[in-house]
């Protein structure tokens, strides 16, 4: 068969391929699609041929269109671009259900070099997907010791924003990260972007408190050389040093107005200038940003820009409080302790009875940060093998001196221990303590050797306990 003959038959051809293809034109119509994309999607030739390639609402889509007055185009047509993309994205099929996909995009030119369509293949990485959340839930219960990515918790609140962390890792979309200060907004970011198809690509942070509006703006942009006065050479800014990455943003809620109408635009054009510059730079990045604030009041009060706003909360992840998960504090102090022990000539074995109740029973209002000081602090005053409660912070022992019966109806508020049922008051003593049989034990009211004996007794597996 020769070229000539290959190309009468080219239409039978790309129909025997397992990838989806469709043919993109310049105005963002589909112009052709083939027998695999019609089963991938559900949408039939017939149907989809002429309809805006928007109607897969593809997630990695979001930072290409650019949008101006009432239509759209996209920046592959653009000049200077290079003629493949390759992204991990979804697609929207005809059923409503977003299908993962690996779709790569190659521009077709004429022999002058203008783009003329857009060929994309989309290959079904369902399956895929499937098996690598399987293999992070594995990870998850393995080394659930040692965190998700750093971030500890085993609650049923935290293996959500665990599942959260996982799914949004999956899109480019923007993410919001919700919580007070000292929730770990940090971690969660970073697990974000490590859970992700970017995880080879750089991790750049900045946090918008820190920097008056100008210096923000030249950290986040750059400048060129003679923008102002001390710009003796060009500066690379943030968002370029992101290229191909991600980029937190914490404390979004100080940024000054200013800079949010100049983030907008990156969020929206995908381009921006440099100080003192006046040709646009091209980024392809993931935003993630995070707050402790309430931004709806800001927005309110005019000073935070409501739409900035839709254009970040697209994903929010809401961080509970410690006061919320209290369970989780012996998991904590257990964890925190064992790292020291590794970063010192000490060996602490943990808190005593007296002492724990002094953390259960406190408020936390820095969250897990003051509470690794506060045990920083405790192990660096202690010369026993264990801290008591007078090696705690004096606010710790001030705030709460409540009785061992006070802290365990407050710790276990929504834990019932059953009274009559020997092996599920144990179950649930277990649950709440993270595994922690010694502190299980105490709430019991029995020592540790009885609850390993009962563990073997009624065939308790503690792995599968704390995962649940």
């Amino acid at each position: 068969m020769n070229i000539k003959e290959i190309n009468q038959y080219w239409e039978k051809i790309i129909n025997t391929m397992n990838d989806g293809l469709m043919v993109v034109a310049p105005d963002c119509s589909i112009l052709m699609v083939n027998s695999a994309f019609e089963q991938m999607t559900g949408y039939t030739s017939k149907e989809i041929t002429g309809q805006s390639c928007k109607i897969l609402e593809c997630d990695a889509c979001e930072s290409t269109l650019i949008k101006t007055d009432d239509t759209s185009s996209c920046r592959l047509f653009r000049p200077g671009q290079t003629d493949i993309k390759r992204c991990r994205c979804h697609a929207l099929c005809k059923d409503g259900t977003f299908l993962p996909i690996l779709k790569n995009a190659s521009i077709l030119r004429d022999d002058h070099g203008t783009a003329m369509g857009v060929v994309e293949t989309l290959t079904d990485i369902s399956e895929l997907t499937r098996l690598d959340r399987q293999v992070h839930q594995l990870e998850r219960q393995v080394h659930l010791e040692k965190g998700f990515y750093g971030i500890l918790g085993n609650s049923r609140a935290m293996r959500n924003v665990f599942d959260l962390i996982e799914k949004a890792a999956e899109s480019n979309a923007p993410v919001i990260i919700l919580g007070e200060s000292g929730t770990g907004k940090e971690l969660v970011a970073n697990a974000i972007h490590m859970c992700s198809s970017r995880k080879q690509q750089p991790f750049i942070k900045l946090n918008c408190a820190a920097l008056n509006e100008s210096l923000l703006e030249s950290e986040l942009f750059g400048h060129v050389k003679g923008a102002f006065t001390g710009a003796h050479t060009r500066r690379t800014g943030r968002f370029e040093a992101a290229h191909g990455g991600s980029f937190f943003l914490d404390e979004i809620g100080d940024a000054p107005l200013s800079i949010q109408t100049k983030l907008l635009r990156v969020l929206e054009s995908g381009q921006f200038e440099a100080v003192g510059d006046v040709n646009p730079t091209s980024v392809d990045v993931r935003i993630i940003t995070a707050t402790n604030q309430d931004l709806n009041a800001m927005i309110s009060r005019r000073l935070f820009r409501e739409d900035l706003f839709f254009r970040i909360n697209v994903i929010p992840i809401h961080l509970p409080p410690l006061r919320h998960r209290t369970e989780e504090i012996p998991l904590l102090v257990n964890t925190f302790i064992h790292r020291l022990n590794s970063q010192s000539e000490k060996t602490i074995i943990g808190l005593t009875p007296h002492a724990m109740e002094r953390f259960m029973a406190y408020e936390w209002p820095g969250n897990i940060r003051e509470l690794k000081n506060a045990l920083e602090y405790a192990y660096v005053i202690t010369e026993k093998d264990s801290i008591h409660a007078d090696h705690l912070p004096r606010q710790i022992q001030k705030k709460s001196k409540i009785t061992r019966q006070a802290t365990l109806k407050r710790t276990h508020k929504n834990i019932s221990l059953p009274r009559n049922n020997e092996k599920e008051a144990l179950v649930a003593a277990l649950k709440t303590t993270g595994g922690n049989q010694s502190q299980a034990a105490r709430i019991l009211g029995i020592n540790r050797v009885t609850v390993w004996n009962r563990m073997k007794k009624y065939g308790i597996d503690l792995q599968k306990i704390i995962t649940q």
